[in-house]
């Protein structure tokens, strides 16, 4: 991000999830610098977009942008079938975790291709997104009173989701954008029925591919992603919030992607890389599943 929005960011001086002010500097980028916490090992991006200018990183240009190397998606919708193919491949681990017929509410839900196929599974289905220049594809999937624009708060008032009423509630790839996931945490416990889930998507900046990549990994894009956790640190971010690990694991992480994707993600590796992958935008049409273990989906249950 270029330099004259520095007057709508905020310095990070302490870490989110300990409180330590001890760190380390893993990468420059510009004004931004993504440390690593000394006390517990949380990697998280200062200074960082807050208020309005961070809200407006969500507008349209995110979910169909010129640059998705540093923002957002370069097509998101155009794409959808992938995703539900992506969410139908997911079930598998989902349904381990979830009675027949269950309540979900999916925060962050997008253009709700999750809650699309769990409510052909037959489940009561509901979500909740911030971005209302995705959240109108939702709406017209779902319908306009079982997807909410605008925040969870929000939701909780104006849908009347009582407490202790959902048996699941998801995150997709959103712990990393939220500024106080604590506070979005504890939010949500209250809203999970005894015995039920919480399942939360992210990336695992320990992974392999994320340590082989280094600074090229595509997922160290700074307006958004403000935090990348590894196992420990999600674990202690939940056990924080009252939740218990279950199941924590990046088997099911992989995802349905066009070659036009990998082009564009290979162009993130360097200049040849680009070249070298250019011709996969001319077969933009097809698709294969791709894994490259540097992503973790965590099942997690009340305390």
């Amino acid at each position: 991000m270029a330099d004259d929005c520095r007057a709508d960011s905020i310095e990070i001086d302490r870490c989110q999830l300990c409180g330590s002010g001890d760190r380390s500097v893993r990468l420059q980028d510009g004004p931004f610098r993504v440390v690593e916490c000394a006390g517990c090992g949380l990697v998280y991006v200062t200074p960082r977009l807050q208020g309005e200018a961070l809200r407006a990183v969500y507008d349209g240009g995110y979910w169909k942008s010129s640059n998705p190397k540093q923002r957002g998606y370069a097509d998101y919708a155009s794409e959808s079938p992938l995703y539900l193919k992506t969410f139908s491949k997911r079930m598998a681990l989902v349904r381990r975790h979830l009675p027949a017929k269950a309540r979900i509410l999916d925060v962050g839900c997008a253009a709700g291709y999750f809650l699309r196929v769990a409510q052909r599974d037959g489940h009561d289905v509901h979500g909740v997104e911030i971005s209302a220049a995705i959240a109108g594809e939702a709406q017209k999937a779902l319908g306009d009173d079982r997807v909410h624009i605008g925040t969870l708060e929000d939701a909780i008032a104006a849908k009347g989701h009582a407490p202790a009423s959902f048996d699941l509630v998801s995150l997709w790839d959103v712990i990393e954008h939220v500024p106080d996931p604590q506070a979005l945490l504890h939010t949500i416990r209250g809203l999970i029925k005894p015995g039920g889930r919480l399942l939360l998507e992210t990336q695992n900046v320990a992974s392999r591919w994320a340590r082989l990549l280094g600074p090229r990994w595509h997922h160290f894009k700074h307006d958004e992603h403000l935090y990348h956790f590894t196992p420990a640190t999600v674990r202690r971010l939940l056990a924080d919030c009252g939740f218990e690990t279950l199941a924590l694991g990046s088997a099911c992480a992989g995802k349905y992607v066009s070659f036009g994707f990998l082009a564009e993600r290979a162009a993130r590796l360097g200049r040849v890389a680009g070249l070298l992958a250019s011709p996969l935008a001319l077969l933009r049409g097809l698709s294969l599943y791709v894994n490259p273990h540097d992503e973790m989906i965590v099942v997690a249950r009340l305390r």
